[in-house]
């Protein structure tokens, strides 16, 4: 952390992709850092990285760390003292000596259908084509409606949106919170509520990762939200138990009771939807909440369809 603007104002390097959503996502994080710390100024770093340059399958040259190698190379050498991530594209394992400081209260979970001609996957017309990029969503889709035709699709939100009304396709599925943190409205945007399609691990959250014991770890402290770092930890915990990333159909939500307990529903699935492993359960803490969901997901074959999976893949 760097000296800057007056005695005494300090200066915080947040390095970020440069895709809109990444930005928009760190600027909401520089505002609030700066809102909680007077006379302290953050500055945007934008950075591309492997996963922004890649135009193959993501699943089969190295998944989520391509978008957080060179992020998290900036924070080991010093040339960044902060980064913003999606949770979801975050690695369960971080290298070594850093730590995720803060988890900002969550956006919207749920993933959205985006279509002109159908409010939910049932009204899909035979044999519609979905654009999706998500192994997870795409299996879902199928084991809903085996008849749909499901095709790959990559790019930033904006991308995805413009593709998908060049293709013609009846429609394709996004995450509610990238919508809603790039201010798009007046989309034909329909919620799709857990039942329908379970949310990935960590989608809605944003992560803040930080050199372990550095000044900014203690700055982005203030941002963190208790229930959200709740949720994170019990569905990064179905995470690491199934050595899931983007190569795998894996999808956790916990959410919090009145009661204050926590509440984990999760599945694992063949990527032609033929096969699913459901499991929910409602825990005092998120490790109670997260070792009851994988036991029951193991007792259902979780393990076995893993390894059907992994042997499938290219």
């Amino acid at each position: 952390m760097t000296a800057a603007r007056g005695e005494g104002a300090r200066t915080l390097r947040l390095g970020t992709r440069r895709s809109p959503l990444a930005l928009a996502q760190s600027r909401t994080v520089a505002k609030a850092l700066e809102a909680h710390h007077p006379g302290l100024a953050v500055e945007l770093v934008p950075m591309s990285t492997a996963g922004d340059r890649t135009t193959g399958d993501l699943a089969a040259l190295g998944g989520k760390g391509l978008f957080t190698a060179e992020l998290e190379a900036g924070l080991l050498d010093g040339s960044l003292d902060l980064a913003v991530h999606s949770l979801k594209d975050l690695p369960v394992r971080l290298p070594e000596g850093l730590v995720v400081a803060a988890f900002p209260e969550r956006e919207d979970a749920r993933d959205v259908l985006v279509s002109e001609v159908a409010d939910r996957v049932a009204e899909l017309p035979p044999g519609a084509r979905v654009l999706t990029g998500s192994l997870r969503r795409g299996a879902q889709l199928l084991a809903r409606r085996p008849d749909l035709v499901v095709e790959p699709l990559r790019g930033n939100v904006e991308t995805r949106l413009r593709k998908w009304r060049e293709s013609g396709a009846a429609g394709t599925v996004l995450a509610a919170a990238g919508l809603a943190r790039l201010g798009l409205t007046g989309l034909p945007a329909h919620p799709l509520e857990a039942e329908e399609m379970l949310p990935a691990p960590g989608q809605g959250i944003l992560a803040l990762e930080v050199r372990a014991g550095s000044a900014a770890a203690e700055l982005c402290a203030a941002l963190d939200h208790e229930a959200t770092a709740e949720a994170a930890r019990a569905e990064r915990a179905v995470v690491a138990a199934f050595g899931g990333d983007c190569t795998l159909p894996l999808a956790a939500w916990a959410r919090h009771w009145e009661t204050g307990a926590l509440f984990l529903s999760a599945l694992l699935a063949a990527p032609d939807g033929s096969t699913i492993v459901r499991a929910a359960g409602l825990g005092a803490d998120p490790d109670e909440a997260a070792a009851m969901v994988i036991h029951f997901l193991r007792t259902q074959g979780a393990d076995r369809l893993l390894e059907h999976v992994r042997s499938s893949q290219p």
